[in-house]
């Protein structure tokens, strides 16, 4: 997998960050948090606050990427629209999965198989992004595009849920046409049960 820091065709910096940038960036943070779950440290409370985490950063990720990443994936690229169809199916088996685990403790005997498949298929989709999507958004759109992509990424990442909806259907555009009002309600939600949604809120709960 490629580093975003390893780019050299341009300046790197906050405001010059590309799409690819800021998603790899994301898939970076997802793992780490993969990898201290798998590591089976910590209190079953703080695991099941890293699976909150892990939980609310994929759902974000995921619906920013279908609101903006696959439709101009199906613009550029030739085979976008089957590109995009195969990463939206991907997306919602994994949703499905995070709605199983959400609901489970750490100390009942679900959580690890469903933990573990659920990273097993996130890391198979991360390696499919870097290796063939987004090599191939970066050759076939200009670069003000992708920088221009990365704004509206984050500011989608910004108002998105952060916990799969167990209303929802699974394929877009519905799902995504629910996002703006479910996103406040899980807020909310999460705000009550006082459920991390970032590792930053972790942090601060755990001071």
């Amino acid at each position: 997998m490629t580093d975003p820091q390893s780019r050299t065709d341009h300046p790197q910096g906050v405001t010059d960050q590309d799409v690819v940038d800021v998603l790899v960036a994301d898939h970076r943070e997802v793992e780490a948090i993969f990898v201290e779950l798998e590591g089976r440290q910590g209190t079953p409370e703080h695991r099941r606050q890293l699976a909150d985490v892990v939980i609310a950063e994929l759902v974000r990720h995921s619906v920013a990427e279908e609101q903006y990443v696959y439709p101009a994936a199906r613009r550029a690229l030739p085979d976008g629209d089957q590109l995009a169809e195969h990463e939206i199916a991907e997306h919602a088996e994994a949703e499905r999965t995070m709605k199983e685990l959400e609901s489970v403790d750490p100390s009942e005997a679900r959580f690890e198989p469903l933990l573990a498949h659920l990273t097993k298929a996130i890391r198979h989709h991360v390696q499919e992004e870097e290796s063939d999507l987004f090599p191939r958004l970066r050759a076939a759109m200009a670069r003000e595009e992708l920088v221009e992509l990365a704004g509206r990424v984050q500011a989608a990442k910004r108002s998105a849920p952060t916990r799969p909806h167990p209303a929802a259907p699974d394929h877009p555009p519905a799902n995504r046409l629910l996002a703006p009002g479910t996103g406040l309600v899980d807020r909310l939600r999460d705000a009550l049960s006082g459920r991390p949604t970032s590792m930053e809120e972790l942090r601060e709960k755990q001071l």
